[in-house]
């Protein structure tokens, strides 16, 4: 009888974790974030509620398996290609030059520390709470997980406003989580040394170099495909190292987790690994943990106790205080609705909070109702952030954006593209060595060329070329190209194309990510097209019939069917790529985020359709 109760409670929480997301989609709750959702189902189906669900061993492994994974993908979400100096200075529309996105988020997270801190001692004078470092950490964590996808969902992550909003919290991510580290140290039971940090840190970076010697095997590759899925092992092999050394030294689990996620993250692995961790985590092991949340908060005895109902819209208040007064440096640069907008998104936390409020309740630094209180003022400071970003952030700075575009080498290829740009959706630079006076003077009167004196991966950094959305690398050097194309990939470019003709060097940019163009290529796929469909070279020529590709970046159509989109334009859906899946569209097909829609109509219409799909 223990198995089957154990058996159903777990076959109830794998149903609502299914359920959970379709519910939002049915009652169109997509303001809110999906583990947030989860957590509040288990507060339907656990003890706050219904009381079905009765934690065991299963649900307390598989729980714990996704608190770690959580943990590990926290630390895979830092882009660490956000500290990269170099960025060619941002003409505000105020007039003003941009600020450092660097030095601007280090201030602003100092301030919230500070400022987190004073607060914590104000909890701790009325009794709140004992421990002022616990709660420091509680006020100043920010949660990546609301910040990425809400920055991606505006479509000004490339800003700088957007940059020093993710920059921050991912100092504050960081730093928080290696702060909690040194607090189950001091505090909690295992008697470690904090010394004994350094074991840990010390086993990362050996695996790190480790990773960075295989990752460059031809054979990695070869065996990352098919059954063997050599990448995916690594990973978790990785995860399950550094948890025991975690362990073994008296630190927490969730540490070893977090600092697997940032090498894996340094070691910039393909796209494609990425999503197959994402999948697994989010799919299967984290809404496990998140409904778990859910089902333990006993938020009725919450409710039972004067000081921890005055407490929950205190530390609200305090959240909200705590990021909003630092940030209010950004009114130099931006207007007051950018900058309270900007506070508002960075007070979500969730994540490292139940981590904090876990680690807290082990070293009984607080009781169980003081931990059910701080996830709850984590799950409605989730809710409430990116409601308020959306409303105060300026519509029109969202729709002012255009996808940059670099061009390394000025000749007859990419010349007249830079001419074939849209201008309203595309800024399209050319860089090129020192040319003589006379082609210097053809070239600037008809391109806007910017000369380098080479094209060394330094002189190209400093020039800002890599910091472009889409770079386009053709000299006539291919072996150049190659270098110039991993190196940007490196970098955190999403797209480079490059002119390469060898086999060998396609191979080995193509197995970084690198697009490829050439003109061997090119002449044999049109010949081929020629030959098998004569007409479709009007499709591929004609600007009133042509194809255009289209990523679909506006929360509004996730999930819509075709035969409600309401836009009524002259075009027509070819095909959707989504990651690898290329799919014949048809009234039934549902549009998702991040969806490559390949349609054909005129220009006009496809422009109108971009701006409504993008921006």
């Amino acid at each position: 009888m223990e198995h089957q109760a154990s058996v159903a409670s777990l076959v109830i929480v794998i149903v609502v974790a299914f359920l959970t997301p379709i519910f939002m989609h049915r009652f169109r709750l997509n303001f809110m974030p999906i583990v947030v959702a989860e957590i509040l189902m288990g507060l339907v189906i656990g003890k706050s509620g219904f009381n079905l669900v009765h934690e065991d061993t299963w649900l307390t492994t598989l729980s714990t398996l996704g608190f770690i994974f959580l943990m590990f993908l926290s630390g895979l979400e830092i882009d660490f290609s956000a500290f990269s100096s170099g960025k060619k200075k941002e003409i505000l529309p105020s007039g003003k030059e941009a600020p450092s996105t660097f030095a601007v988020s280090l201030t602003i997270f100092a301030g919230i520390f500070v400022l987190s801190l004073a607060l914590s001692y104000i909890f701790v004078l009325t009794g709140f709470i004992k421990n002022a470092f616990l709660m420091t950490l509680i006020i100043s964590t920010i949660s990546l997980g609301v910040v990425v996808p809400t920055l991606k969902e505006a479509n000004i992550m490339k800003t700088n406003i957007g940059q020093i909003i993710l920059l921050s919290a991912v100092i504050a991510d960081l730093v928080t989580m290696i702060l909690l580290a040194v607090f189950a140290s001091i505090y909690g039971d295992n008697n470690s040394n904090i010394w004994l940090l350094l074991v840990l840190f010390a086993a990362g970076v050996a695996l790190y170099f480790i990773g960075r010697i295989f990752q460059s095997r031809p054979f990695v590759d070869t065996m990352s495909k098919g059954t063997v899925q050599l990448g995916t092992r690594a990973v978790f092999t990785l995860i399950m190292l550094l948890v025991a050394v975690s362990e073994t030294i008296g630190a927490e689990s969730i540490l070893g987790a977090f600092l697997a996620g940032v090498l894996v993250s340094l070691l910039s692995p393909n796209k494609e690994l990425v999503q197959k961790l994402d999948s697994f985590g989010y799919g299967f092991l984290i809404p496990i943990f998140f409904v778990m949340v859910g089902v333990k908060l006993e938020i009725w005895e919450l409710f039972k106790e004067p000081k921890i109902l005055l407490l929950i819209p205190l530390l609200l208040v305090a959240l909200f205080l705590s990021k909003i007064i630092p940030v209010y440096l950004l009114n130099r640069w931006y207007d007051k609705r950018t900058t309270l907008a900007a506070g508002f998104l960075l007070t979500s936390t969730l994540s490292l909070v139940i981590a904090a409020a876990t680690i807290g309740e082990k070293a009984k630094a607080i009781d169980s109702n003081m931990s059910g209180a701080l996830v709850l003022v984590a799950v409605l400071s989730s809710i409430i952030a990116p409601i308020g970003f959306k409303k105060l952030f300026p519509s029109h700075k969202i729709q002012s954006v255009k996808q940059s575009v670099a061009f390394i080498g000025a000749n007859q290829m990419t010349l007249p593209v830079t001419r074939e740009l849209e201008n309203s959706l595309y800024e399209a630079t050319v860089y090129h060595t020192q040319q003589d006076k006379i082609e210097k003077q053809i070239a600037e009167s008809l391109f806007q060329i910017e000369e380098l004196e080479d094209y060394s991966i330094e002189n190209l950094k400093e020039n800002g070329v890599f910091e472009a959305d889409i770079l386009v690398v053709a000299t006539g050097d291919e072996e150049k190209n190659t270098a110039i194309a991993l190196n940007a990939k490196k970098a955190g470019i999403s797209r480079v194309i490059a002119l390469i003709t060898s086999p060998e060097l396609e191979e080995k940019a193509k197995g970084a990510g690198v697009e490829i163009f050439s003109v061997f290529l090119s002449t044999k796929t049109l010949l081929r097209v020629l030959i098998e469909s004569p007409n479709a070279m009007n499709i591929l020529s004609n600007h009133d019939s042509a194809l255009y590709e289209i990523e679909m970046r506006k929360s509004r159509y996730h999930n819509m069917m075709l035969r409600y989109f309401p836009f009524t334009g002259d075009v027509v859906f070819v095909r959707i790529f989504r990651g690898k899946d290329s799919i014949i569209p048809h009234g039934d097909t549902e549009l998702k985020l991040g969806d490559r829609l390949l349609v054909s109509g005129s220009r006009e219409y496809v422009n109108e359709l971009k701006r409504e799909l993008q921006w």
